[in-house]
């Protein structure tokens, strides 16, 4: 199984905010101290405020924060939250035209071993897995043109 790119980044994005609690960090900073696309993560960023992840605050001086403390965003419901499906196999979706479904005890292995997975992810919190380091918080530079 592997999480999609857009998961991935929500987590990175979530330990960034909860290693910079006294401030707004905005999407540049963010995107350049992990090394992706600003692009990208201002999808994941409008995905995460509309789910109540964060906060967002739009205009001069603004940013984001999250809208929780990180004991209590577990990350099972944030992979929940970020993932299209769980469709491990084709049997796992609609349009299912495997010959084997209903005589294959498969499924029932990956559905088991999913549930595991997501239990797992439910007993964790952000606060758990936040690096004691924190990545350099920079401000991308705005180069000011002088007029003479």
């Amino acid at each position: 199984m592997r999480l999609t790119t857009m998961t991935d980044y929500a987590l990175r994005l979530l330990m960034y905010l909860a290693q910079q609690p006294d401030r707004l960090c905005t999407i540049a900073e963010a995107a350049q101290a992990h090394g992706v696309s600003e692009a990208h993560l201002m999808k994941v960023t409008h995905h995460l405020g509309l789910l109540g992840w964060i906060e967002t605050v739009r205009g001069k001086g603004g940013g984001m924060r999250l809208a929780r403390d990180p004991h209590e965003i577990g990350l099972g419901e944030v992979v929940r939250d970020m993932e299209p499906d769980f469709h491990l196999v084709e049997c796992f979706s609609s349009g299912n035209t495997c010959v084997r479904t209903g005589d294959c005890a498969l499924t029932g292995v990956l559905h088991s071993a999913l549930q595991d997975f997501l239990a797992r992810l439910d007993g964790v919190t952000l606060a758990d897995i936040v690096p004691t380091r924190p990545l350099p918080a920079t401000r991308v530079a705005v180069h000011r043109v002088a007029v003479r």
